[in-house]
């Protein structure tokens, strides 16, 4: 979906050394697959090495840096001097991008990054606008700037958290983070146990809690401060968020590019997404916590996506939630804005009449307001 809707790069995770330790992840099998089909797409893909590893880890690294190599991976995503170090002896030949982890916010640490052996810099997430500017003017045009411009924030600096090992024994250094951040705290008075005090007026709070990030309006003044790339957080996301995510920020960074308008549809967009309450992050000011909820909001979901499609607009779709006839739906495609339709007509793979699809993973056919590409979107608003 991410190559689909218009990403020029996309990057995941092997079995080990990756910070996202809840999810399936690719092992190297599914690694070799996963290049070949980014790369005949004339796409790029990165492999997150961004753990700090243990030192009992260490020993199987570099046999796993040189297969990364043998297969084609573009660049590494490194959050560990040492791990850069193994990186430039068993895998010379592929790019080494530092990792928002590593905390860089000023030339000094870009500088000292490049003449490591690093290309790329993805800069702290708490670094303004102005700093990003400097930056750029005191670090060699060779070595890229990139920026995260949307999705979730975290409490601590940087990623670099120990309260989910502290309270839960899960490390969140380590793709293993809790996300007690998100929780709702109580005071509880010693030999009172038990017994739960209100913090606020209105009850516990959500004290740590943070905004979700959203640039998608700045992408023009990020260009001008001399960012290299732009990087929207997918990993452990649905494949609905990030195609219409891509799409979304894709048209922005076009118009960007041609200095056009940001037609308000794509920011309209950002919202039929899953997510917490939007900031511009720290680009411009302190975001602020927001201590109401943790709750996830969105206008939209995702109800099926298109198997195959006739010229006609009968399509073959694979369910993702139940539709039903008189649903009213869009349709999501690469590239282009959605297409409302209502749903005449359902049927099932032997070609029956249906009212309704069951919620799992069923395959039928309806009728679509054109012809659409395998991957489109069926999605339904709230």
């Amino acid at each position: 979906m991410a190559l689909l809707y218009g990403a020029d790069a996309v990057y995941l995770a092997g079995k080990a050394y990756g910070m996202r330790a809840a999810t399936a992840n690719f092992d190297d099998g599914a690694l070799a697959e996963a290049v070949e089909f980014v790369h005949s797409r004339g796409k790029k893909l990165y492999v997150t090495v961004n753990t700090l590893p243990l030192e009992g880890e260490l020993a199987a690294l570099p046999a796993y840096l040189g297969y990364l190599q043998e297969i084609g991976v573009d660049a590494l995503i490194i959050a560990d001097l040492g791990v850069l170090a193994l990186a430039k002896r068993h895998a010379p030949r592929i790019a080494k991008h530092i990792s928002t982890q590593f905390g860089v916010m000023n030339s000094a640490a870009a500088n000292a990054l490049y003449e490591l052996g690093a290309d790329t810099v993805v800069l702290a997430r708490e670094t303004r606008l102005e700093d990003i500017r400097r930056i750029r003017e005191n670090t060699p045009s060779a070595l890229r700037l990139e920026v995260f411009v949307h999705g979730a924030m975290c409490v601590s600096f940087s990623g670099r958290c120990l309260l989910s090992n502290y309270m839960t024994g899960r490390d969140a250094n380590r793709g293993q983070c809790a996300q007690p951040c998100r929780w709702k705290y109580h005071l509880v008075e010693e030999k009172r146990p038990g017994e739960y005090y209100e913090i606020s007026e209105d009850g516990g709070t959500f004290i740590m809690n943070s905004r979700d990030l959203r640039l998608i309006e700045h992408l023009p003044a990020l260009m001008e401060a001399g960012v290299s790339s732009l990087k929207i957080e997918g990993r452990m996301k649905s494949a609905y968020y990030t195609a219409a995510v891509t799409n979304a920020y894709r048209h922005a960074l076009d118009a960007a590019l041609t200095g056009e308008k940001l037609d308000p549809y794509w920011i309209e967009e950002t919202e039929k997404i899953s997510h917490r309450p939007y900031s511009t992050g720290f680009l411009f000011d302190e975001p602020g916590q927001y201590t109401r909820d943790a709750v996830y909001q969105a206008s939209a979901e995702i109800v099926a996506t298109v198997d195959c499609c006739e010229k006609d607009g009968k399509a073959r779709l694979t369910q993702r939630n139940k539709i039903c006839l008189g649903d009213k739906l869009e349709l999501l495609q690469p590239g282009q804005k959605a297409i409302g339709f209502t749903v005449d007509a359902l049927w099932d793979e032997q070609g029956m009449p249906v009212k309704d699809t069951r919620v799992a993973m069923m395959r039928f056919q309806m009728l679509l307001p054109k012809e659409a590409p395998k991957g489109a979107i069926i999605r339904k608003l709230l």
